[in-house]
């Protein structure tokens, strides 16, 4: 069957239009509404010296493979004139933009999931506008109380807790309320979107050792601990707290299908060393399917030719995934 994914081209001076340009050169078996400027996709093609043609998005007709060199585009008119690798707060409202026609198409069912090239949160907010991130973005523009990022590769999936907090403000965003939550957004999702009928999740503890029988901290004794077990007598397979540094070695993952990280920087690092370039970021909990890229805009990279697309092909592929499971239920 043939799926129809929006992506969206995020920071015009970055590298999602080099992605979306490289990686229409060998065609595509589905049809990926590129939403962006056309005249944008045309100039960079021409800097990276390959040849595109530009089909426009026709919600009236049923979604059709792409040919090789072939876009199809949902024009949206860059606000100001963009230079690649230079960063225009001109532009932050254009890339806003992009995603809220994204979110529209996928809450119309006109495509079934959505895909995003990687945004610069410095230049939008620099623009005046507050932006902390796609996933809180989407979160809001949906309605959706809580959302969970993961990010994942093969053979490691990590989601997690609390996403772009100060180090200083995890541990009093920690509570049982957030980890409840977080927990069956997870566990719903490993079911739903990826078909795994008992997902074993692995869990982080907070402090170092998992606070070594509250030595180190009492987090774990006090919210994680209490709500683990009480997710356990719901019959939600959950491993943990566990000490962060041990969790993530080849015997304890071991026919994990998950872990849980309290914050960003606790699981992200160890899942970017195992497969960046070639990981995808998701985001659970919202009524729409999204995914992303696992890098950012690499402006130096613009422009040049050397971009790597394996995340992004990644990415398009997890999406198409997800969609295609989620058709069943």
């Amino acid at each position: 069957m043939t799926l129809r994914i929006a992506i969206t081209a995020g920071e015009p001076a970055g590298i999602g239009p080099d992605l979306i340009i490289a990686h229409a050169q060998k065609g595509c078996e589905h049809e990926l509404v590129v939403i962006c400027d056309p005249e944008l996709l045309k100039q960079r093609a021409d800097l990276l010296n390959l040849s595109i043609s530009i089909r426009e998005f026709n919600p009236e007709t049923t979604a059709k493979p792409l040919d090789a060199g072939e876009i199809c585009v949902y024009p949206v008119q860059l606000l100001s004139p963009s230079q690649p690798g230079i960063l225009n707060p001109k532009n932050a409202q254009y890339v806003l933009n992009t995603l809220d026609v994204a979110i529209e198409l996928c809450q119309k069912k006109l495509v079934t999931a959505m895909m995003t090239a990687p945004v610069h949160k410095g230049v939008i907010n620099e623009a005046g506008i507050s932006f902390s991130g796609h996933t809180e973005y989407l979160a809001d523009k949906t309605g959706t109380q809580k959302v969970v990022m993961m990010l994942a590769t093969e053979g490691l999936r990590v989601a997690l807790v609390t996403t772009h907090l100060p180090l200083a403000d995890v541990p009093a965003a920690i509570t049982k309320e957030n980890l409840h939550e977080t927990i069956s957004i997870l566990h719903t999702a490993l079911c739903k979107n990826f078909n795994i009928s008992d997902p074993r999740i692995l869990v982080c503890g907070l402090n170092p050792h998992a606070g070594e029988s509250g030595h180190m901290g009492r987090e774990e004794i006090d919210v994680i601990e209490p709500v683990l077990n009480e997710m356990r007598q719901s019959g939600i397979n959950l491993i943990g707290p566990l000490p962060a540094d041990t969790l993530f070695t080849p015997k304890v993952l071991d026919g994990a299908d998950s872990v849980l990280a309290m914050y960003h920087d606790q699981g992200l690092p160890v899942l970017k060393f195992k497969g960046f370039g070639k990981a995808v970021n998701i985001t659970l909990g919202l009524p729409i399917i999204r995914t992303s890229v696992d890098h950012g805009t690499a402006l130096d990279l613009v422009g040049t030719g050397r971009a790597d697309i394996g995340s992004f092909e990644t990415a398009i592929n997890t999406a198409v995934e997800m969609a295609s499971i989620n058709s069943k239920f």
